[in-house]
């Protein structure tokens, strides 16, 4: 698949099939997250793989827990609350797989793991495989009890949970808008 026709047909999928990733596509993937640029070259990227439906329905349902918490009394334009007190909803979307990409300190750390989680994405639907980034599970992956859980450095912080596997539902093309373009000379 060549680049442009990947960027051009990509999509966040939020349906996937039971087939499991095997551990040398996971591999694949982590290799191209770490090909992105980053400043001063410090790579200030690790990466947790998260592979256990169960254990990731059980995060979903914590991690819905502290969102819910979080936005308690705050205004609610897109009905989050409906959405995050339903007990079938699943933040991960069933899917069999999850990459935290997470970052250490530094001046652009998070501007660099947002690099390697695009190329983490486009890396995948080249192979095939479909992803989401679940911005609702960073309150989860970010806590500290968390990190001690499961020995992630607590000095880490979470920048991108992203949901990888074989899409069973792939949304149809949409628009985007064209360039907003503020000046060109």
């Amino acid at each position: 698949m060549d680049l442009i026709h990947t960027l051009y047909t990509r999509r966040s999928i939020r349906k996937y099939k039971m087939t499991p990733v095997p551990k040398e596509v996971i591999t694949k993937l982590l290799e191209a997250a770490t090909l992105a640029p980053s400043a001063s070259n410090s790579q200030p990227w690790s990466f947790v793989v998260l592979q256990d439906t169960q254990l990731l329905k059980t995060y979903s349902d914590r991690a819905k827990e502290l969102c819910l918490a979080s936005i308690k009394d705050k205004p609610d334009p897109h009905n989050y609350r409906k959405i995050l007190a339903d007990p079938d909803f699943n933040i991960f979307y069933n899917a069999g797989t999850l990459i935290i990409i997470y970052g250490h300190e530094g001046a652009t750390t998070f501007e660099d793991c947002s690099l390697a989680a695009q190329n983490l994405m486009l890396a995948a639907h080249a192979e095939g495989l479909g992803t989401c980034w679940i911005g609702f599970s960073i309150a989860l992956l970010d806590n500290q009890d968390f990190k001690k859980e499961l020995g992630i450095p607590q000095d880490s912080t979470a920048v991108a949970p992203i949901i990888v596997g074989y899409p069973e539902l792939v949304p149809s093309s949409y628009t985007r808008n064209p360039p907003r373009i503020l000046l060109w000379k």
